[in-house]
């Protein structure tokens, strides 16, 4: 009965407020909460009471004044209660998470990524646009911190290519010139000087391929051309064209295949070629030794082949071992100090990787480092 006359009031109460004033008035959540406990509970009990006090005027047989105002108080308490526990579990579970929604959307707007939202329990459908908002600002952090490692990495790569460039650049200007201003003024003197310009010329080629190489892994856009390859044919062909080079710089070269004749893999020929070249390249820049020498043994294990690249140089330190595979890493100053990018073995583990194989290396500081590389057999 309580209600037949809260409607009325209610209807009449909106009724009379202006549009304006309702916009201001249901503006918030927690507005919209404190009108209906006022529309849903302290009315209906007002109301009651005003009952209660018309019905004890009325002289008719009935109660006592005092049993109406023992079931009023009951009735004021157990609404008041309910009241502010609802209120307490809308506000908890509804205008919290809104609020901390908000704020986090305020915090992302001004740049702040780094922070916690604590999400509601129960499961329900408030919880999971939470969670949805949560994830939304962690794949953003995540994408933010990428983008800030991307820039750093690209500063380290034109620094280093930079610098790379410009030794090989001055040395070529250097021996131009002194074959222009008649500084070779013997045959000897003139081959050594075109030889070192060739040398200079042959290095920046090997930078700008590795720039090259490495925007194509970048874009996931490295050419393949996968076939069947024997493996004793094709590092019989490759050594005997590295061979020339190498002896001309010096260097002792050792080759032994241990492999059945035909044992076969599923490569890239010439992005196998790369991975060879690299890792010969890499070791060549450290070689401090007067008799240098680098050996190259093709094994066998159960279904895969290994090539092992051994050399006699400097060496890598424990500490560096494991970080000589990632981007853009170079390690001590006097390693450093010999050139390259820093990008050469990366190239070498993702070409490696890419054809489901895997590369590791194996150092001693003074006597020298092998490289490793696995490939898996072809069936026949």
């Amino acid at each position: 009965m309580t209600h037949l006359f809260v409607t009325p009031a209610v209807c009449y109460f909106v009724g009379k407020i202006r549009k304006e004033r309702l916009k201001v008035l249901f503006m918030s959540l927690q507005k919209r909460i404190k009108i209906a406990f006022i529309l849903g509970i302290i009315v209906p009990e007002c109301l009651m009471g005003i009952m209660l006090v018309r019905s004890t005027t009325i002289q008719s047989p009935g109660p006592s004044d005092e049993y109406y105002a023992i079931i009023y108080m009951m009735l004021l308490v157990i609404l008041s209660i309910t009241g502010i526990i609802l209120i307490s579990w809308i506000n908890n579970g509804l205008i919290k998470p809104i609020h901390e929604m908000t704020e986090g959307a305020k915090r992302i707007a001004d740049g702040t990524l780094d922070f916690d939202i604590e999400i509601p329990e129960g499961g329900g459908d408030l919880s999971v646009l939470v969670q949805s908002f949560d994830e939304m600002r962690k794949r953003l952090k995540a994408s933010a911190e990428s983008k800030l490692v991307d820039e750093s990495e690209n500063r380290t790569l034109i620094s280093n290519i930079t610098h790379d460039l410009k030794t090989p650049v001055t040395s070529i200007k250097g021996y131009a010139e002194g074959l222009l201003d008649g500084v070779a003024d013997t045959p000897e003197k003139r081959e050594k000087y075109i030889r070192t310009i060739y040398n200079k010329a042959v290095d920046l080629d090997r930078l700008i391929n590795e720039l090259t190489f490495y925007s194509g892994i970048d874009t996931n856009k490295i050419p393949y051309n996968f076939t069947r390859i024997n493996v004793t044919d094709y590092f019989d062909d490759c050594v005997d064209e590295i061979r020339v080079d190498l002896e001309s710089n010096g260097i002792r070269l050792n080759y032994m295949n241990y492999i059945e004749s035909d044992v076969q893999i599923i490569a890239d020929p010439i992005q196998l070629k790369k991975v060879i070249n690299n890792i010969i390249g890499n070791s060549f820049k450290y070689m401090d030794k007067d008799e240098k020498e680098l050996s190259i043994r093709i094994k066998s294990a159960d279904d895969s082949c290994i090539i092992e690249i051994e050399d006699n140089g400097r060496g890598i330190s424990a500490r560096d071992l494991p970080f000589i595979f990632d981007r853009f890493f170079r390690s001590d100053s006097s390693r450093s100090s010999k050139g390259g990018s820093g990008i050469g073995l990366s190239i070498v583990k993702k070409i490696v990787e890419d054809h489901g194989g895997r590369v590791w290396a194996n150092s001693k500081l003074g006597t020298g480092t092998t490289m490793s590389v696995e490939f898996r057999k072809a069936t026949m």
